[in-house]
């Protein structure tokens, strides 16, 4: 199988006003076209920069005025299970942000948020306030719907983990998230040549895809036998791209790759 592309918290570091992030538009224009109009108003919303260090909470739960983009690093959705005496209890990593990702646009029609957002490895990222995509909604139909694509894509990542986890055994289940992680981050210029960055613990992998650390650690280590990738910290190399996706029977699709056409 060919690679579909070769056919804030308190503490953050400083903030600064910018552009929409051109990761963003990158994510867009794969999927569809994009007008002049289009590519104005967006280029045109003020956006407020942010830097994370890792762990920090990048969005968190409750009412939410901005909707946040990661521009760099990696961030992941958490759930907290309440427990005894309403303390907090068990957590799970329910989906993962890439440069390019509104990783709470679906905040802006919700009256809140029931997760938080946190860093892993150091994280750059951008808000946009919700009054300049309530303008674009009432201004810009079809810009309106490639938001509404974006909210209906994470949905599907989402479905396709629940797939995964169902289907897959630990070491074909890791491949799978690999395939996409390296997808979604080649498609906007984020990964290049095979080559990704992945500042995941081993304990927040078991988190993700629920197993122990210890069968994360056999899944990472027969990744290697199989001369499938190479993992050194956090860089990953893809060395056999299409044993990967065999092995996980990954299939892109629900990534919406291909450009509509109106």
């Amino acid at each position: 199988m060919r690679h579909p592309l070769r056919a804030g918290s308190v503490s953050t570091i400083g903030a600064e006003d910018m552009a929409i992030s051109e990761f963003f538009i990158r994510y867009l224009q794969r999927r569809d076209e994009l007008e002049p109009a289009d590519l104005a108003r967006l280029r045109a919303i003020p956006t407020t920069v942010q830097h994370f260090a890792p762990g920090e909470e990048v969005i968190p739960w409750g009412p939410r005025r901005q909707s946040c983009m990661i521009r760099r690093g990696l961030a992941g959705r958490i759930h907290v299970l309440k427990g005894q005496n309403g303390q907090n209890g068990a957590q799970a990593i329910t989906a993962l942000h890439v440069p390019g990702d509104f990783a709470d646009l679906h905040g802006f029609v919700l009256t809140g948020l029931e997760h938080s957002v946190v860093a892993f490895g150091p994280v750059e990222a951008e808000f946009v306030g919700h009054e300049h995509l309530t303008a674009i909604t009432r201004d810009l139909p079809h810009l309106t719907r490639l938001l509404w694509m974006v909210t209906a894509i994470d949905a599907a990542i989402h479905r396709q983990w629940i797939v995964a986890a169902a289907s897959l055994r630990s070491t074909a289940h890791l491949a799978h998230l690999l395939c996409e992680l390296y997808t979604r981050m080649s498609v906007v210029g984020a990964a290049h040549d095979m080559r990704m960055n992945l500042p995941l613990l081993q304990r927040q992998l078991a988190d993700m895809l629920g197993y122990s650390p210890i069968h994360i650690n056999r899944a990472v280590r027969d990744l290697r036998d199989r001369r499938l990738v190479s993992w050194q910290g956090t860089e990953v190399e893809i060395l056999d791209w299409d044993g990967l996706a065999q092995l996980s029977r990954f299939d892109p699709t629900y990534l919406q790759l291909e450009r509509h056409h109106r």
